[in-house]
């Protein structure tokens, strides 16, 4: 007979079971009292940094200092909130552990953030005049930058930490609120990571390259994205800069038509020579074509030297819509007969001189006086604080690259953006590119767009990165006659007026080689080359007006299906689309 008790190993598993249930209730409401905490936490960093930048920008430093102390608390209460076993726990869990393990990583971010690089910009703040930034009446006071060079160091290595740890978050797998907040906080930390990074550049390099040890003279090259060239465009006029403590001024201007071809290439690397063949060596218009702007640099260097002597210590190359970014700061502009405004600037200079002035000698002028303008403009008449925003604007586009003569200047610059070279593939991300280079001998690309899209996976087995770009020509059915022949090229290379001719060349990452390739679902004929150890696939094509292709290249092998994949473009004049997408294998 039974007593009416439950055996020892049913009441055992009861127990167990209801021990479990107790603890899992616990755990959900630890996780659910500290997750709000956290939230409530993460809030306050996000308003009190607000505040930071409104309190920064207007130069209450006193009004400062104890809302970054606020922001401080709330961001390591945020990660211990986050951080201990039971909330780790949860971030297991499959499905739920990704939104866990994504409030956690935000709250590292804005601890670490806020400990190793809000005190040191504060530091910076209090030791630069933010009025002027050093900047008065066309010259820049030297002497601060190297008291700031140490703590923007700190800040730019702080922030650039954190831009990696943004990046590997895996914001597809949380909840849409989560996955927004996620993408406003990379955001927020690659602007914060680009500007301290920019100023920390500066504050090292300007001492020495605005002449604060000795005289400077710098090439400045102006480049056309009406006919696109790797960099951004055809070198469409040149000048001399001169730096001497910190005052700069414009010596000499010339035009492309001063340096005729050269019947003997100046040396150039494989690569460019079988993407490009010798042409970048002989004419000074496409040497902006070399992929790497270390080479393109030194080649400009050599052309201006070959053609009027002197020493030149450098090379900075910006496009056309650098123009469009300044006077947003400095206001209108004349030149010749043309009112310019920020709205303005960028089809006046790239599409409607061509029709208003048919002469290009007259052309050549008139961009000489528009560069002048703005020259002076910039160093007399704009606000210094937007000023630096405006040109860290159009270096975060890669609108403007600089090259050094001098060997650790150089060092510098090729580790960064500015220096427009092809970056190593590392731990902290892999990088594709696409370059893109006019061949119609027009100016058609005003007319040009573009979307490049990526994706990584698995195709075969295999790690596969693709790259695909559709590029469109959307110029008037009628381009043939309502364009000016000069836009058009009128057939004179062989191709029709009103179509586009254009290399697109796609590269992988390091060690990756090419699995796939086609041009609308075909296998055309290709060019290929090696970059600094990257594959490339270069296509050649023409499009009526109106008409479009899209070019896909998937590779494979080492460096390929990485999360951390960024794409790097050709500068355009109308910056393209870049989705990331599922990987559709076509290999």
């Amino acid at each position: 007979m039974s007593d009416g008790r439950l055996p020892v190993r049913r009441r055992w598993i009861g127990w167990t079971v209801g021990v479990l249930l107790s603890l899992l209730l616990i755990a959900i409401g630890w996780v659910t009292v500290r997750g709000i905490g956290a939230v409530n936490d993460l809030q306050q960093v996000a308003k009190g940094a607000t505040q930071l930048k409104e309190s920064i920008a207007s130069g209450d430093l006193d009004g400062a200092q104890p809302i970054a102390r606020s922001i401080a608390r709330n961001a390591a209460s945020a990660d211990d909130l986050t951080s201990d076993f039971v909330w780790q726990a949860f971030a297991a869990v499959p499905l739920l552990g990704p939104n866990f393990r994504a409030v956690s990583e935000i709250a590292d971010i804005a601890d670490d953030v806020s400990t190793d690089a809000l005190a040191p910009l504060l530091d910076v703040a209090s030791g630069l005049d933010l009025a002027s930034l050093g900047f008065s009446a066309g010259a820049i006071d030297l002497a601060p930058f190297a008291a700031i060079e140490q703590p923007l160091g700190t800040a730019s290595t702080a922030l650039s930490a954190a831009q990696v740890q943004a990046r590997r978050i895996d914001a597809d797998a949380t909840l849409p609120p989560l996955a927004d907040a996620i993408g406003q906080l990379r955001t927020a930390v690659t602007q914060a990571a680009t500007a301290v990074g920019s100023l920390h550049g500066a504050a090292v390099l300007l001492p020495t390259m605005l002449g604060g040890e000795g005289p400077r003279n710098y090439v400045l090259a102006m480049q056309n994205n009406a006919e696109l060239r790797s960099s951004g465009g055809i070198v469409g006029s040149i000048a001399l800069l001169h730096a001497e403590n910190g005052r700069i001024s414009l010596q000499t201007q010339a035009s492309t038509r001063d340096f005729p071809p050269l019947d003997t290439s100046l040396p150039l690397s494989e690569s460019t020579i079988a993407l490009f063949e010798d042409r970048p060596g002989r004419y000074l218009q496409n040497i902006t074509s070399i992929p790497d702007f270390a080479e393109a640099g030194e080649t400009i260097a050599a052309r201006w030297t070959g053609r009027f002597g002197g020493t030149v210590d450098g090379v900075i190359a910006v496009d056309a819509v650098v123009a469009k970014h300044l006077m947003a700061v400095t206001g209108d502009l004349t030149f010749g007969p043309f009112t310019a405004t920020a709205d303005n600037v960028t089809d006046i200079l790239l599409s409607e001189i061509y029709a208003a002035v048919p002469d290009p000698a007259v052309q050549d002028e008139i961009f000489a006086q528009a560069a002048g303008a703005l020259f002076n403009a910039a160093l007399s008449g704009g606000n210094p604080k937007a000023l630096l925003g405006a040109l860290a604007d159009s270096a975060a586009e890669g609108r403007i690259r600089i090259w050094s003569a001098h060997a650790e200047e150089e060092s510098l610059l090729a580790s960064s953006a500015l220096g427009g070279t092809i970056p190593k593939d590392g731990p902290d991300g892999t990088y594709v590119g696409v370059l893109i280079n006019d061949s119609t001998g027009g100016k058609m690309d005003f007319y040009t767009r573009a979307t490049i899209a990526s994706a990584i996976g698995t195709c075969q087995g295999l790690p596969t990165t693709q790259v695909r770009v559709t590029w469109t020509n959307t110029a008037p059915a009628d381009a043939a006659t309502s364009l000016p022949t000069y836009v058009t090229a009128d057939g004179f290379y062989g191709v029709p007026a009103g179509s586009t001719r254009t290399l697109i060349a796609i590269y992988g990452p390091t060690g990756a080689t090419p699995s796939h390739v086609d041009q609308d679902g075909k296998e055309p004929g290709v060019q290929t080359a090696v970059l600094d150890g990257r594959s490339v696939i270069q296509h050649e094509v023409t499009l009526a007006p109106g008409e479009s292709t899209t070019v896909t290249v998937e590779f494979q092998g080492t460096g390929a299906g990485e999360r951390l994949t960024e794409v790097l473009h050709t500068p355009l004049i109308e910056a393209p689309d870049t989705p990331r997408e599922a990987l559709d294998c076509t290999s």
